[in-house]
């Protein structure tokens, strides 16, 4: 089997037929990845200890091995047994991953980089354009922390500016100026430190017939060399304003190759090949005629990159991760203008639909709820109401169910849901009610057993959504009540929203849709006792490769052996001794007491089992409960039972975890069952 890698975003490797393979856990691809950066050569297996574990532990070289000894299972699934593996090889005292240059996508994308500087303009940006399409988001993603990576992150994002500056130039080169504008206007915001970009912006800018704007461009760039860094630009960008003051004629070269005079868009007649996309061509001739005809410094840029964020949201992957980077610095850049009106549009033209109740990044997030708060008290007191609407609505979707339970913080989020619908139905305004049901929906979790609460959201949306054409909310709509009928265990209706949400994400292009629709498939075989446990393994470890690379970390760390262990649980089977190692993220608080019973380790299991607080008030809260009391009756802890029966009660007609459309522990009342049998013998 074929099998590639790529690292020019999250770990990942795909088999010959362009499938994500299942990596396991994240010590597993960091082996890989480590692996992947020796470039064929020989890692001791010592080195792999220290690189994977500030403190190794006691059995660490065993560690590795297994790790080595699944990822060779997941990427050679057909090798015989006990014959030699051929990726991931054994020599002398370490490993080696064997594959060739177009077998692991850097490599690929530095031959491409290669390739393209001693090409023609129209070679140059074509291999460029490939070059740049297998970037997926930072390299090396996951481990951007780890000293072992630092290096090779830092040379291949390098190798990334130059080659977006390279291929700006052969776009300019083929006469496409209009085209590069916006990209080298986000490329020079995001690294003002590069001259050349500097100078190929004004260029574009100058042969798109802008001229002052050009002549600005490298005013700024000016400003902030000498500002900044105390050095004067260097003599490319001297030479190149003093050219432009005197239209020097060399500004101006003919395109390589010459375009049709009749029409500058038009395709070479004889090739059909390079007939343009239309909507790639309204695209970059409305890019273009926006950025002549609004002001460099014009607020209402701001509002059009908020609602631009909003459309990247819903693409995932790098598009979805970049969506919430740049957020963050819209809100902060309309704050920093002191007009609250302007920073509430802002802030409220995101409505992104969201599912899932944990947050991607809590840094993040607890920046736009500061600065949302603060725009509600800057915004004057009368009037601004659809306003004050859409900020509560943000505050309140985006302090969702999993964060801790209880406290000010919580309350707040429910009070902001609950006023954000008033408004809402007051102003009778459908996509404000829409992104206030949503808030809802995100609160809708502070006990067990509210999936019929959640299902009713579910049906008001879909029918909202559909009267005014609002498919996001539609699709959110067919998601939650995928969810909700899950834990009331009504399959039948379930499948049915799970085909209406990929038949709409297909139709209006929302690739994040799959992933939570394949999970819902892993619940479904899971949920289904006729399915063998072997089948129901593979459907999570297929729903968990589709979170590589989708811009959801907040979902997916810890998912896949959480799901793999309420599965065997589920069906009556004991603790599995290769998910006792495995990293369960944010769910380890509420795994840990079973983990150290199960291993016999009663007093430490004991310890954990108080410890642990009580779980997180979201999706999967019935799950995580139905864990604390296993180890409880494992463990013989009266008290413990109690408590946490009086918490699961609630949920007693519903499927543990199954309202989260991903997982499930089987029903609560049969856990309940189990712990009024403990509490009630001798």
């Amino acid at each position: 089997m074929q099998v590639t890698f790529g690292v020019l975003g999250p770990v990942t490797a795909w088999d010959a037929d362009g499938r994500t393979i299942g990596l396991k856990g994240p010590r597993h691809r960091a082996v890989l990845a480590r692996l992947v950066l020796a470039r064929g050569r020989v890692v001791p297996v010592a080195r792999l200890v220290e690189d994977l574990w500030p403190e190794p532990p006691a059995d660490g070289v065993g560690a590795v091995r297994t790790f080595v000894a699944a990822l060779r299972r997941a990427l050679e699934p057909e090798r015989p047994p006990r014959t030699p593996a051929r990726l991931l090889v054994t020599e002398g005292p370490g490993y080696a991953l064997r594959t060739g240059t177009d077998g692991v996508d850097a490599r690929r994308f530095e031959s491409l980089v290669a390739t393209a500087a001693g090409a023609s303009a129209q070679d140059a940006a074509a291999a460029l354009d490939e070059a740049l399409s297998l970037w997926r988001g930072p390299a090396y993603a996951e481990y951007a922390d780890e000293p072992w990576a630092r290096a090779e992150r830092a040379r291949l994002h390098e190798l990334r500016l130059h080659a977006v500056e390279r291929q700006a130039e052969a776009r300019l080169a083929l006469g496409d100026a209009g085209r590069v504008v916006p990209d080298l206007d986000a490329h020079v915001t995001d690294h003002p430190w590069r001259e050349d970009a500097w100078r190929l912006l004004a260029l574009a800018l100058y042969r798109t017939g802008r001229q002052g704007d050009a002549l600005a461009v490298l005013r700024r760039a000016r400003g902030l060399l000498v500002a900044q860094l105390g050095v004067d630009p260097g003599p490319a960008l001297r030479g190149l304003e003093q050219d432009m003051l005197r239209q020097a004629p060399h500004l101006d070269p003919r395109p390589d190759p010459p375009r049709p005079a009749a029409d500058s868009s038009a395709p070479h007649p004889d090739d059909p090949a390079s007939v343009p996309d239309p909507a790639d061509q309204v695209w970059a001739r409305a890019a273009a005629a926006y950025d002549r005809s609004v002001p460099a410094n014009a607020r209402a840029r701001l509002e059009s990159t908020a609602g631009l964020l909003r459309s990247l949201a819903v693409t995932g992957g790098s598009g979805l991760q970049e969506s919430r980077r740049h957020r963050v610095a819209a809100v902060e850049a309309a704050e920093a203008l002191g007009d609250p009106e302007l920073t509430a549009r802002v802030i409220g033209s995101y409505d992104v639909p969201a599912v899932w109740t944990s947050v991607d990044d809590p840094g993040q997030t607890a920046r736009i709820v500061a600065a949302a708060e603060r725009t509600l008290h800057a915004l004057p007191a009368d009037g601004h109401d659809a306003a004050r609407g859409a900020l509560l609505a943000t505050i309140a979707v985006e302090c969702r169910g999993g964060s801790t339970p209880g406290g000010p913080a919580r309350e707040r989020a429910r009070q902001a849901a609950a006023e954000a619908e008033r408004i809402a139905r007051r102003l009778d305004d459908p996509a404000l009610l829409a992104h206030a049901l949503n808030a809802q929906y995100m609160q809708a979790f502070e006990r067990t057993g509210l999936a019929p609460r959640r299902a009713a959201i579910g049906t008001e949306l879909i029918a909202l959504a559909t009267r005014h054409a609002l498919a996001p909310y539609e699709i959110l709509g067919h998601l939650v009540h995928v969810q909700a009928l899950g834990a009331l265990g009504e399959f039948g209706a379930a499948d049915d929203h799970a085909r209406a949400a990929e038949g709409l994400a297909e139709r209006h292009e929302v690739p994040l849709v799959r992933v939570f629709t394949l999970w819902y498939r892993a619940l479904r075989s899971a949920a289904d006792e006729t399915i063998p446990v072997a089948a129901a393994d593979e459907e999570c470890r297929t729903a968990a490769a589709a979170l590589d690379g989708a811009g959801m970390p907040g979902m997916e760390h810890g998912l896949l052996p959480l799901a793999l262990l309420c599965l065997r649980l589920a069906r009556g089977l004991p603790v599995p001794q290769e998910l006792l190692g495995e990293d369960l993220g944010p769910y380890a608080p509420w795994t840990r007491p079973l983990f150290l019973s199960t291993a016999g380790r009663r007093a430490e299991a004991a310890r954990a089992l108080t410890e642990a607080p009580d779980p997180p008030q979201d999706l999967l809260a019935e799950a995580l409960w139905c864990l604390l009391a296993r180890a409880a009756l494992a463990l013989g802890d009266r008290a413990a039972a109690r408590r946490i029966r009086r918490h699961l009660a609630p949920a007693s007609a519903e499927l543990a975890g199954a309202g989260s459309g991903v997982l499930t522990m089987g029903p609560v009342a049969a856990q309940l069952a189990e712990l009024d049998r403990a509490l009630n013998s001798p």
